[in-house]
């Protein structure tokens, strides 16, 4: 166990991603599961690649259409490889003033996170959990809650099962209450197919469920889904310049609260 509270013998869920990812904060024990479900799902490094450019494209969506206020809750890693930059290099890049909120609950992307952001003061990392966040909103003093904010759950909620002591359609249905008019929810999910569903027992930090299209679109009752809806990521507001338009079995939608 280290300083930090970091046990490098049990992998996490951020430093498998962030390993996919290219990047450098991950131990033996997060590659050695990373490369187990690569076995099974060759595929899944590009699904990692796919979700962060689908998030570029949604964040830009959201900033362009004047949303300056960015809530990433589980968002992992700072990992910014090639053509992947992070949520707040992408939106402050189109409106310096944007603000981003950073929310995980994994000590090491506390203390990478805000070591890299220390410098930046229009972006902020806390920790929290999805199941706590309602809460959190409440008080939270960073954002103006008067005006629109983004909230991005990418690639979170397929380790919400249906069955718990929080319903995740429940859950992010009081979200959503909070947040004012003119808001946007953005979702990644992997998608419910025989080959994800070959590597949900490997996911051992975590209880994994996938769901379909209808399923995933299900989160976004009472919002107005912006076109396509909730399709394949290569399928929405794809990039003509971007190298991640091959399909891959990740589920993206953007609803937007009237």
């Amino acid at each position: 166990m280290t300083s930090a509270g970091i046990d490098p013998t049990r992998p996490s869920i951020a430093r498998v991603y962030d390993y996919w990812l290219g990047g450098k904060d991950n131990f033996a024990s997060d590659r050695e599961l990373a490369d187990k479900i690569v076995k099974r799902l060759p595929q899944i490094p590009e699904m990692a690649r796919a979700n962060r450019d689908w998030i570029i494209r949604a964040v830009s969506f959201a900033v362009e259409n004047g949303v300056r206020q960015i809530l990433d809750v589980g968002c992992g890693l700072p990992t910014s490889g090639p053509g992947l930059p992070n949520v707040h290099e992408v939106a402050q890049s189109i409106a310096p003033e944007t603000r981003v909120l950073y929310v995980d609950n994994d000590p090491i992307v506390q203390a990478h996170g805000r070591a890299l952001l220390a410098t930046n003061s229009h972006t902020q990392l806390e920790e929290g959990d999805l199941r706590e966040l309602d809460k959190t909103l409440a008080s939270l003093t960073f954002f103006d809650m008067s005006q629109p904010v983004l909230l991005l759950l990418a690639a979170v909620l397929h380790f919400f099962p249906d069955a718990g002591e929080r319903e995740p359609y429940q859950l992010v249905r009081s979200i959503v209450e909070q947040l004012p008019a003119g808001s946007y929810l953005a979702i990644t999910h992997a998608e419910d197919t025989p080959e994800t569903r070959a590597v949900t027992g490997d996911y051992t930090a975590a209880t994994s469920q996938l769901r379909s299209q209808e399923e995933v679109a299900a989160f976004f009752a009472g919002l107005e889904l912006v076109e396509p809806g909730v399709v394949r990521l290569h399928e929405w507001h794809p990039r003509d310049d971007s190298p991640f338009n091959d399909p891959v079995t990740v589920l993206g939608g953007l609803g937007r609260k009237p």
